[in-house]
């Protein structure tokens, strides 16, 4: 297998069973780098296995529905794995306020998001360690009501 095929390996894992409908936080301490970068631009960035643990079991407790797909094939190249996506979910868990601009919603809102996006994640050998994601933001914080649109 080629490092790039081994790569794209890594990244589908990633892909599935951290951000996919049934989270394992396991696969953090088994295929995250011990100083992981994670960065979108709807949150602050994380950094480090506890922070990205933390990062998630909050925005599963208040998006219990949360699901990620892939919507195209991983493109590889070197240490570099570039994969687009849809998803969202259903706000009904607790007050949320990780999205940047300090915006936040009160417990079980009810409000649901769907959007997309492109990542970029770097794995250097056998562990990820930075997936830098540009995600459609604007539309997310709109549909949560938390950005209005201008009349």
């Amino acid at each position: 297998m080629s490092k790039e095929t081994d790569n794209k390996a890594i990244v589908v894992r990633w892909f599935t069973e951290f951000w996919g409908k049934t989270v394992n936080l396991a696969v953090i301490d088994e295929i995250a780098a011990p100083d992981m970068l994670l960065k979108y631009s709807l949150h602050e960035a994380r950094r480090g296995r506890n922070d990205i643990r933390a990062f998630m079991t909050d925005f599963r407790a208040a998006f219990p529905d949360l699901n990620f797909w892939g919507t195209a094939d991983l493109i590889a190249e070197g240490d570099y794995v570039v994969g687009q996506w849809e998803g969202g979910g259903t706000h009904t868990g607790p007050a949320f306020h990780d999205f940047i601009m300090d915006l936040g919603l009160p417990a079980a809102s009810g409000r649901k998001m769907h959007f997309t996006g492109t990542t970029v994640l770097k794995v250097i050998d056998g562990k990820i360690v930075e997936e830098i994601g540009l995600d459609d933001g604007v539309t997310t914080l709109t549909q949560l009501g938390l950005l209005v649109k201008a009349s």
